[in-house]
């Protein structure tokens, strides 16, 4: 189980234009590297948007955004033309950067029970140690979750 305090997941893959993207890219920045079930649904595009409408406090504050879906990249491509967003997403089609972040699991709708991606937003400081984890962020005020727990941080 991936805790605050371990060392992340390096992790690689590619992003919406099919270019290579990993942990390592981000060493000495800080990373939210948020998951979310699928791009165009409601409360994921609310997520994105927060996060598109906060992006320069995000960066003020020295923090990269990635997003991760299942998706692929021309599902991605679209999402980003038409929501505006300033972050690139990463198609885990394969969902190997999903389980290596332990974020497929059980869920629940309707008192159906199903697997899928449980929305989760990991904070990763500048030497790759997850300092945050976000278990059900608040998609409406996601950005501000990420800045009050920086700001707890010192």
């Amino acid at each position: 189980m991936l805790t605050e305090g371990t060392k992340a997941p390096a992790f690689l893959g590619q992003d919406q234009d099919g270019n290579p993207i990993s942990l390592a890219d981000f060493k000495g920045r800080k990373l939210i590297l948020y998951f979310y079930p699928q791009d165009a649904t409601p409360t994921c595009t609310t997520q994105a948007c927060n996060l598109r409408d906060h992006h320069q406090e995000l960066a003020a504050a020295g923090i990269d955004v990635v997003g991760v879906s299942p998706d692929n990249a021309q599902s991605h491509l679209k999402f980003i033309s038409k929501q505006g967003l300033p972050f690139r997403l990463i198609a885990d089609t394969d969902r190997k950067i999903i389980e290596q972040y332990e974020v497929w699991g059980e869920k629940q709708m309707y008192g159906k029970k199903y697997m899928g991606l449980l929305r989760t937003t990991f904070l990763i400081d500048e030497q790759g140690v997850i300092s945050k984890i976000f278990g059900k962020p608040r998609a409406k005020e996601h950005a501000q979750e990420i800045l009050d727990a920086l700001k707890a941080m010192g």
